[in-house]
């Protein structure tokens, strides 16, 4: 193996586990644990304690209840919820022990980077999940799931075979997130005042604030973009932007009633 085939396989590895890791933590655990007892790949020193059968049977029970937690509509938000804990240092953790004993730094720096990879893809999970569960029926949660399931398989399987393939893959990956993530964001945040609403926690008639200006051009000019991206309703804008006129004007709903 060349010097490059190395240097590719080392960070393919690193980044792999981590990207998976934000995905599926104890798959990308199960998989790698299984891939070294069965002798199919060596696991560097920081990660042979993965093949170890206690942590394969762990990882394994733990696999078995996000299966079943991750495909049912709202248990998978608060297990995302509470897996941010979890997932994100895992992923450090086990990025770093990727790169073996090479010296601390490089350890320290794929850290870092695994555990900057494992919040995003984290957070691109997270927060699409949140928006397919307002959908009523629970199909398209369960083809997330299973799709999440599989690329996880498949991108480690991939990672460790074809790591530059894969470190292509990734770089793509990464860039869509880029392009992505602030949407499913602003998505997330949407969902998550509307339940607000609906449990009463939220005033509806008070949309989020446009923006730190006096100046009301600015203000309509925020409040208008914000109503394109989404994350203001017709009837919220409508509100904010009466305020920062300082004319009144009633929910319509409250209109509606007063017809």
């Amino acid at each position: 193996m060349s010097e490059f085939e190395q240097v590719a396989a080392l960070i393919s590895l690193s980044m792999g586990v981590a990207w998976a890791s934000g995905l599926n933590l104890y798959a990308a655990m199960l998989v790698l644990g299984f891939a070294g007892s069965t002798g199919n790949i060596d696991l560097p020193p920081g990660l042979e304690v993965l093949q170890d059968p206690m942590v394969m049977m762990a990882a394994g029970l733990m696999y078995g209840v996000e299966f079943f937690a991750d495909k049912t509509p709202g248990v998978d938000t608060a297990w995302d919820s509470l897996h941010t804990f979890i997932r994100i240092p895992a992923g450090a953790l086990l990025a770093a022990g990727s790169v073996g004993d090479v010296t601390p730094a490089l350890q320290v720096a794929a850290g870092v980077l695994g555990g900057s990879l494992t919040t995003v893809t984290h957070a691109a999970k997270a927060s699409s999940r949140v928006m397919i569960n307002t959908s009523p029926e629970p199909f398209t949660n369960w083809g997330a799931s299973i799709g999440e399931d599989v690329a996880v398989f498949a991108g480690l399987w991939a990672a460790l075979n074809h790591p530059v393939l894969f470190l292509v893959l990734l770089v793509l990956f990464i860039l869509l997130l880029i392009w992505m993530l602030p949407k499913l964001w602003r998505g997330a945040m949407l969902v998550l005042r509307k339940l607000g609403q609906w449990l009463g926690v939220v005033d509806k008639d008070s949309p989020p604030a446009a923006v730190e200006t006096d100046d009301p051009v600015a203000k309509l000019q925020r409040l208008q973009e914000l109503k394109q991206s989404g994350a203001l309703t017709q009837e919220e804008f409508e509100i904010a932007k009466a305020r920062v006129l300082g004319t009144g004007v009633k929910p319509a709903a409250e209109a509606g009633d007063a017809g």
